[in-house]
């Protein structure tokens, strides 16, 4: 079509917008999927064909619709047709569709919510299958009407989510006035984030926010695997974007699960840590109440366990909604025509009336920072845990210090008796939080002595056990400060783990270390010994030979500001390999970087 025909085809359309709109739009859905298994949670409904009006973006036709005075009919339109697409998909009960909001539609919001729920109720869609986006483009404070909408949107069982944030006009305002489901977060903050480290704090400040105010966090426009990795990384619960699937109008080709995010959300924790571990055994499950049940019910829950105080609430695809407190209905309860009240059907309060939001994590949470979460907000009743973004159950505050006190004790029992040092339990969760933490450089020491066995087997293990006391009070000296662990392995195998340190840095206490233990652990040697610079022994194949003195060889594995490393195993491969290139080197030590653009084995 040439620009004069588009030209005259949008002069002819203003006054018949709709009208044209149904020949040439078509609904499109673009994948929401779980970061955890890339599996699809939802779909947001985008339109296609818009450029066939003459118009270079949905909002272009959207805003020329406005002028016009069509924009309630273009969006009955569009979302009716949205509507009837997602109930045709074999999936939809399990899924939740995202819809875009203009706020300027506030003033006709009775008839919008209306019509909408007609559509619903003749498709079988439940109101919690949809979900609302109000956009941060225009400032929502100068329209008197906002909030009235959003709280009878979210009344009727609908979800509500907060799109471009970050962006636009008054999101923190939006996202401290009203309450809401997801936080959609603009492509702006998501564009090389994992280059970035100011997005990445930005980001992951957001999503500890949104989580203690019970709202579940969506990366919109990722890209790439990069990009994906860094936004798991920072916890968002939810993405989508180019690296899923672009909008797509044959919704044949749409899939339950996209593989390339299930590859790269593979790169996560194969074992539990001590904190899931914990957790799990502590979650309580308690009886839920539905979001679409009737009041009178409440009462029945609350006499089955009258010691409870409060219930979990979720919508109709099992996600928590928040809790409903004995409190919220007490009033009702003893009042002598509570019950015949709520049997009135002029009485129009629900359930949804009367639920308040609760705190949301996942159950890999670490347990410190769900008691960050739990005490975010003060006067919570617990925490509600889900698994794969579903209510899986809840964690009382007695429940939460159980399993920091049983973590401590845990922790106290994995030390080593001899040196006091943390061991391999504490060992392995470290690196399994560190090999997919991105945010900064990360050095992982390996140390293991030379020539350990026979010095143990000339002197006896009591001299052994000094050498093993004498290194872990040189590491105790050297590596100080938050942003490092030692921890022992066992018997002569030692480890440090240094954080967001320069790499010279590190490397010139790693030299020092090295350098004070071999000066003085010639001291627990025999004066002829140390003169003669070796001892005699037998080899593991028990034959007489000489051995040099006593040194610690170390071999550091140094992770990029960035990169992550999929499974904690890869770090243990990548230094054994190195183990005998630091024993042969004069110094006893070796660097490697794992970066693909700057492999290096530096023996010193």
């Amino acid at each position: 079509m040439s620009a004069a025909e588009l030209l005259a085809l949008r002069r002819f359309g203003d006054g018949e917008i709709v009208t044209l709109a149904k020949l040439v739009i078509e609904t499109a859905f673009q994948p929401i999927v779980e970061t955890a298994t890339g599996a699809v949670f939802g779909y947001e409904s985008l339109m296609r064909g818009f450029d066939r009006l003459g118009f270079r973006s949905p909002l272009d036709l959207i805003d020329r619709a406005h002028e016009a005075g069509q924009l309630l009919a273009l969006e009955h339109m569009v979302n009716s047709r949205a509507i009837a697409a997602f109930a045709a998909l074999p999936d939809f009960r399990s899924r939740t569709l995202f819809i875009n909001l203009d706020s300027r539609l506030v003033p006709e919001g009775a008839d919008l919510v209306e019509r909408l729920a007609g559509h619903l109720s003749r498709a079988g869609i439940p109101a919690s299958s949809i979900c609302f986006e109000i956009s941060e483009r225009f400032d929502n404070d100068t329209l008197p009407d906002f909030a009235i909408l959003v709280r009878k949107l979210r009344l009727a069982g609908f979800k509500l989510a907060i799109d471009d944030f970050g962006v636009g006009h008054n999101g923190l305002k939006l996202l401290c006035d009203h309450q809401v489901d997801y936080l959609k977060i603009d492509r702006h903050f998501i564009s090389g984030m994992e280059a970035d480290a100011r997005k990445r704090h930005l980001v992951r400040n957001t999503v500890n926010a949104a989580h203690v105010l019970g709202i579940r966090v969506i990366a919109e426009g990722v890209e790439s695997e990069a990009e994906f990795v860094a936004c798991r990384e920072a916890g968002c619960d939810l993405v989508q974007g180019w690296f899923v699937s672009r909008p797509v109008t044959d919704f044949s080709t749409l899939s339950p699960v996209y593989p390339q995010v299930a590859r790269a959300g593979g790169i996560r924790r194969n074992s539990r840590t001590l904190d899931s571990i914990l957790i799990r055994r502590e979650i309580e499950q308690v009886a839920v109440l539905r979001e679409n049940e009737s009041l009178e019910s409440v009462f029945e829950f609350f006499r089955r366990d009258p010691k409870r105080t409060f219930f979990p609430v979720l919508n109709a695809n099992d996600e928590p909604r928040g809790i409903l407190h004995e409190y919220h209905v007490k009033e009702l309860s003893y009042h002598p025509f509570g019950r015949d009240l709520l049997k009135n059907k002029l009485y129009q309060k629900t359930l949804s009336h009367f639920v308040t939001t609760a705190p949301i994590a996942d159950l890999d949470t670490p347990a410190e920072q769900l008691l960050d979460v739990f005490t975010g907000m003060g006067g919570n009743e617990c925490v509600i845990l889900t698994e794969n973004l579903r209510y899986a159950g809840i964690l009382s505050a007695s429940s939460l210090l159980k399993i920091i006190n049983e973590k401590r004790l845990k922790t106290a029992e994995d030390q080593n008796p001899l040196t006091g040092l943390p061991g391999n339990r504490s060992i392995r969760d470290y690196l399994q939080d560190k090999a997919l933490d991105g945010d900064q450089l990360r050095c992982l020491c390996y140390f293991d002595f030379d020539n350990f066995k026979p010095f143990n087997d000339h002197y006896g293990f009591q001299k052994g056990d000094l050498a093993l006391s004498l290194f872990a009070s040189l590491m105790r000296r050297e590596f100080i400060g938050e942003d490092v662990f030692i921890g022992h392995v066992g018997g002569d195998d030692f480890f440090a783990g240094v954080s967001g340190r320069p790499v010279a840095a590190v490397r010139d206490i790693l030299e020092r270390l090295l350098g004070d233990f071999s000066r003085e652990v010639r001291l627990l040697y025999s004066p002829e010994d140390q003169l003669a610079g070796e001892i005699r022994g037998r080899d593991r194949a028990g034959h007489t030979m000489a051995f040099p003195l006593m040194r610690c060889s170390a071999v550091v594995l140094v992770v990029p500001e960035g990169e992550v490393i999929g499974e904690a195993g890869q770090i243990s491969s990548r230094i054994a390999a190195l183990k005998a290139d630091a024993k042969g080197s004069d110094g006893g030590l070796v660097l490697s970087s794992t970066s693909a653009e700057a492999q290096l084995a530096v023996a010193l």
